[in-house]
């Protein structure tokens, strides 16, 4: 059964593309018709790739590995940084910063320095500071936090992206490709789905489409970490049987011995 539906797609807006003069050919295999100058997406075509991309997602939050969300435009920002945090995953709706996956390390320590200075609010030392140095560091502090702020628990590189307009976050589908990071994403009719490894074609630009489609991968995010949820309870149910398996002494098994031989009355005399 599917995730979604085409009824649910068309009263979220999901089939409205952009204008045909400004579409990209190769999004031509995803375009049903043309009306009144707007490029009509085929919706049957969507729901397959939402079903195939939410099957990935799930997969790969049933493993433990995280997804980074995109979504830097005005429509989507606030829906992603609310879903992605749901489901406990790191999102950058503020500014790609640059070499983000390319020079990930870079991007730690900046972390690192966010964490530096709670510990200093934790410990007293950013109370022993001067008033002009404390202003300057609570200056650092939520520049970091708005830029950085939801990233600062991703230790490691994401194992996918999910983009929201891959035009406008072409910085974060480059640096993807290069490092051959799988890229998810909702591709309108003017961007070049070339780059992206899923490629769900939907309107980019309605925030009841962006929403309606998040709220369907983020369930399948959700299922998954459930799942690994389950399989860790029932491994640690498993481990006390186990361990008292081995434990428990092994019985010796004694050599059957042969029945003795009935020994023989003496007759009488």
């Amino acid at each position: 059964m599917s995730r979604t539906n085409f009824q649910e797609l068309l009263d979220a807006g999901a089939h409205f593309g952009h204008l045909a003069r400004k579409w990209n050919p190769k999004m031509a295999p995803y375009i049903f018709d043309q009306k009144n100058g707007i490029h009509i997406i085929d919706l049957h075509k969507s729901v397959v790739k939402i079903d195939e991309a939410a099957e990935v997602l799930k997969e790969m939050a049933r493993s433990g590995r995280k997804v980074l969300f995109v979504a830097t435009k005005k429509q989507a920002k606030d829906v992603v940084a609310e879903k992605a945090a749901a489901v406990n995953m790191p999102s950058v709706t503020e500014r790609w910063p640059g070499g983000m996956l390319t020079n990930f390390p870079t991007i730690r320590k900046a972390v690192k320095k966010m964490n530096t200075i709670d510990k200093m609010k934790e410990d007293g030392t950013f109370e022993k500071l001067a008033k002009r140095e404390r202003l300057q560091v609570e200056r650092q502090r939520a520049k970091l936090e708005k830029n950085l702020g939801s990233i600062r628990d991703m230790s490691r590189l994401p194992s996918a992206l999910f983009v929201v307009d891959v035009q406008k976050e072409a910085n974060a589908v480059k640096e993807a490709n290069r490092l051959n990071i799988p890229v998810i994403a909702m591709v309108d009719t003017c961007c070049d789905p070339t780059p992206i490894d899923y490629v769900i074609p939907a309107n980019d630009d309605a925030t009841k489409s962006i929403a309606l489609i998040l709220d369907v991968l983020t369930k399948a995010i959700q299922e998954g970490l459930d799942e690994r949820k389950l399989e860790k309870e029932k491994e640690a149910e498993n481990e006390p049987q186990a361990e008292a398996a081995e434990a428990a002494p092994a019985k010796k098994l004694r050599p059957r011995r042969a029945p003795k031989a009935e020994e023989e009355t003496p007759a009488a005399e």
